[in-house]
């Protein structure tokens, strides 16, 4: 998600709820198209309100995967791979560079950490946590939880000065 932390993490409730209505409702579960666009409808009607969001909605239904993107305007993209947020060029370009479609889960959640990494360094209105899950047929699950600030230790590994190499010798002495 991307754009003011209220926002999403109302709109994102909000949605949640809805979806969990739909079910009790029709004894099935929504679709994520459906999904995606009960969110892009209620968005459109709050048009020039001044909302900011911008999200993805990812998940496995009958149809097999879906991934679509929703903003702030009711605005709703249908795709396989999306970056939301002012840090998105950053993650595209990670992404871009990295993107087989025959990745393992592991290297998949591997690329997702390093595009978010990357994204949270290079702009100053990214960061928090990069949460990685992965859908399939069987639900979701949560595979990382990671500070972006820790991961610019993974990503960003920076080589001792020629001082604090020699210290470092020094108390080792």
């Amino acid at each position: 998600m991307a754009g003011g932390a209220a926002d999403c993490q109302f709109w994102h409730r909000n949605l949640g709820i809805k979806c969990r209505l739909h079910e009790l409702a029709n004894k099935r579960r929504i679709s994520v198209a459906g999904a995606s666009k009960l969110l892009a409808n209620i968005l459109y009607s709050y048009r020039g309100m001044g909302l900011s969001v911008g999200t993805m909605i990812a998940g496995w239904d009958e149809q097999g995967p879906g991934l679509y993107y929703v903003d702030s305007e009711g605005g709703r993209l249908k795709g396989t791979r999306f970056s939301v947020g002012s840090g998105s060029p950053y993650a595209y370009g990670v992404l871009d560079n990295g993107y087989r479609f025959d990745l393992s889960v592991e290297e998949a959640a591997e690329l997702a950490r390093r595009a978010i990494y990357h994204a949270t360094f290079r702009d100053g209105a990214s960061g928090g946590v990069a949460s990685v899950y992965h859908v399939g047929p069987n639900g979701w699950k949560k595979l990382s939880g990671d500070d972006v600030g820790e991961l610019h230790y993974k990503y960003y590994p920076v080589e001792p000065t020629a001082v604090e190499q020699e210290m470092t010798e020094v108390s080792i002495a």
